[in-house]
């Protein structure tokens, strides 16, 4: 992951800045829209760091890295440094940083974190389409990653749903705020622990989460299940792994259905009715007969006189 410094540097400046903010959490006793003025800026460093510091890790597969990947690991960075300039920035001053468009500043300041989404989408999208070029690794770590990052992208980009202003500022003319996390319900309303996500109604920040962070949850899924391997015969099997990694994605990309559809019906999620109830169990059902299947499944014998391939952990090509 050397080659790659940009983003170590800015997966280290994130971590730092994570600290810093975690402190002000407990020093500033300053509020906004209900939460702790410095709850944003914590959170935003922490998923930073593990965004970049895993494009890293994925960049570095890359048998034959090139300029593009390069340069789009530094609009990454450039955007990321950006973004949290201004929500910092904005909390230091106590102001809220999105949806804010009370003065000519809390406006342009808005717009620009808008910018600097799309390029680090785009930036992404580039990344995302190198990987899907290259050799990764064996066929389970190749598709780990690939994956990870379409569900990500479609994470990010569900992002954009909280753009959509509410009845409640479209009669306000837009004066002072343009869009929201929340759905059916005012931002700054009772939330849960940790996450800050609301209860009350529906949260469009929780199918960008399950989204973006599928980048990380996946090639973790692999790790474990390579961690198993030693203890469990039938995970050595190289196309076992590879199955249970495409039954992940697909248990995620359910997710990532299910709790928008969730959101956008105004409904909290931690109180699902039983359309949504239904949906998840549905979803947990087919994930469950999908691995018992990944895991029963017979591979074809190999022709008298022909050797079975040794199953490997790293050397078979990708799909």
């Amino acid at each position: 992951m050397s080659r790659y410094r940009s983003l170590l540097a800015f997966t280290w400046a994130m971590a730092a800045l994570a600290a810093v903010t975690a402190v002000g959490l407990i020093v500033d006793e300053r509020v906004v829209l209900g939460a702790p003025v410095w709850f944003k800026p914590f959170k935003f460093a922490v998923s930073f760091a593990a965004y970049g510091l895993t494009l890293a890790w994925m960049l570095s597969r890359r048998p034959a890295p090139g300029r593009l990947g390069d340069r789009a690991a530094h609009v990454v960075v450039v955007s990321g440094l950006i973004e949290m300039a201004v929500i910092t920035g904005q909390a230091l001053r106590g102001r809220r940083s999105h949806f804010n468009v009370e003065t000519p500043l809390d406006r342009g300041l808005f717009i620009v974190m808008g910018l600097t989404i799309v390029a680090l989408w785009t930036a992404t999208l580039v990344i995302a389409v190198l990987l899907f070029r290259a050799r990764l690794g064996d066929r389970a770590t190749t598709w780990a990653i690939r994956l990870g990052l379409l569900i990500a992208l479609a994470g990010l980009a569900l992002g954009g749903l909280m753009l959509m202003p509410t009845p409640e500022q479209q009669a306000d003319g837009l004066r002072t705020a343009v869009g929201a996390h929340s759905v059916g319900v005012p931002d700054g309303g009772p939330a849960m622990p940790v996450t800050g996500w609301n209860t009350t109604g529906g949260d469009l920040r929780i199918p960008h989460f399950v989204g973006m962070h599928a980048l990380q949850a996946l090639p973790l899924l692999l790790y474990g299940i390579e961690a198993l391997a030693g203890r469990f015969a039938r995970l050595r099997d190289a196309r076992v792994r590879l199955r249970l990694v495409l039954v992940a994605a697909g248990f995620l990309t359910g997710l990532l259905a299910v709790v928008t559809w969730q959101a956008l019906r105004g409904q909290a999620l931690v109180h699902p009715d039983a359309a949504t109830l239904t949906a998840l169990a549905a979803l947990a059902a087919a994930t469950g007969l999908a691995t018992y299947a990944a895991l029963r499944r017979r591979t074809a014998t190999p022709a008298p006189g022909l050797t079975a391939p040794s199953p490997t952990l790293t050397t078979e090509s990708p799909a």
